[in-house]
């Protein structure tokens, strides 16, 4: 059973600001799964995100608040769909 605050968590807004391609600043982040100066890895509470970008740095962590800044030089930003763990076989023989 999930308590109140774990409902409220995830119930906030996820939004992302970027600014001049060299600071990014995301609410709604659940946990960092991992980071490098390359990549940062994500979970939202509309799916994992990553960041691609080159010189990344964490400078804001606040995961009660769900509040995370990046800055480096950003290449891009993409999230990942969670896909259904069913192989094509059970699919097609449902």
């Amino acid at each position: 059973m999930r308590t109140k605050e774990a409902f409220t968590q995830c119930q906030k807004e996820h939004s992302v600001s970027i600014e001049n391609r060299e600071l990014v600043t995301l609410t709604g982040i659940t946990e960092v799964l991992s980071y490098d100066e390359s990549a940062v890895v994500m979970q939202s509470n509309l799916g994992q995100l990553t960041l691609d970008g080159e010189g990344l740095n964490i400078v804001k962590l606040n995961l009660d608040d769900g509040e995370v800044s990046v800055s480096g030089k950003l290449f891009a930003v993409y999230y990942m769909e969670q896909r259904n763990s069913r192989g094509l076989f059970s699919r097609l023989f449902k």
